[in-house]
């Protein structure tokens, strides 16, 4: 970035009630951005899913870098920033290409993926999200969750109003409303966000944002100056409280 380096750091687990992992991740690397996709439809398809989105919205990335307007085949309107559109059709070509692997594949049928990715630029973080794996932005020791989960829980939560033990009974808490592969097309939620030196973003599937709180997750996240030790104290806290489900997380700090 122009006036900050940035330090990543990511790791995934099976966790500890599951037999297979269904979650994927990418690091930046030729590419500025930051992925993690969580699978869903049974082994052999939610990995399948999770891989194919990881893999197309990189492949896009990474066959735009020379023209960021390339929004086929997505007739986007170019008042955005090219960078929107380039996120958000890369999501789009992902949710596309899972949903008629899904159709032409019996085997394969609705399987899908939630999706977080974070783009860093020179003076602002883009970040995509479809389903309830989740964006968070640690500043100044304070954690705040930047993406909106799109589950049934959430929406009712909303419509109903409902306290923080009754949305701990709701029975259909896990019930995911938007995810790629679901249908045709798809929504994409992109929003951009300032960063600032010493902001720490934080990606990460529900089995980790299921298992631990926002406060403990802002505090395992900045509590070591190693982002791969932070990474292993996330999985081991969310382990460590059941471990339900496939864990995955990324971290982003921002440096001087």
């Amino acid at each position: 970035m122009r006036s900050m380096r940035v330090r990543f750091a990511g790791q995934t687990h099976v966790g500890m009630k599951r037999a297979h992992n269904e979650d994927n991740l990418h690091l930046p690397d030729e590419e500025p951005v930051a992925i993690v996709a969580d699978g869903m439809g049974g082994h052999a398809c939610g990995e399948v899913a999770s891989r194919m989105a990881v893999d197309t919205v990189v492949a896009h990335f990474r066959a735009t870098a020379e023209d960021g307007e390339t929004t086929w085949p997505y007739k986007l309107d170019r008042s955005p920033q090219r960078d929107i559109n380039r996120l958000s059709t890369a999501v789009k070509l992902a949710n596309l290409k899972i949903w008629e692997t899904s159709q032409k594949n019996e085997a394969q049928h609705g399987m899908g993926t939630t999706i977080v990715a974070a783009v860093f630029l020179d003076d602002k973080v883009l970040v995509a999200h479809v389903g309830d794996s989740r964006v968070y932005r640690i500043r100044d020791g304070v954690i705040e969750q930047l993406t909106e989960d799109h589950s049934l829980a959430n929406d009712y939560m909303r419509m109903k109003n409902l306290t923080p033990a009754e949305m701990g009974n709701f029975q259909h808490k896990n019930v995911i409303v938007r995810a790629l592969g679901m249908k045709e097309a798809v929504q994409v939620d992109v929003q951009a966000d300032v960063p600032k030196v010493g902001d720490i973003y934080l990606l990460c599937s529900d089995g980790l944002s299921g298992m631990i709180n926002d406060s403990q997750l802002g505090a395992l996240a900045a509590g070591e100056i190693d982002l791969d030790r932070a990474s292993e104290r996330l999985i081991r806290a969310a382990n460590e409280n059941g471990g339900v489900d496939n864990i995955t997380v990324v971290l982003a700090r921002m440096e001087s």
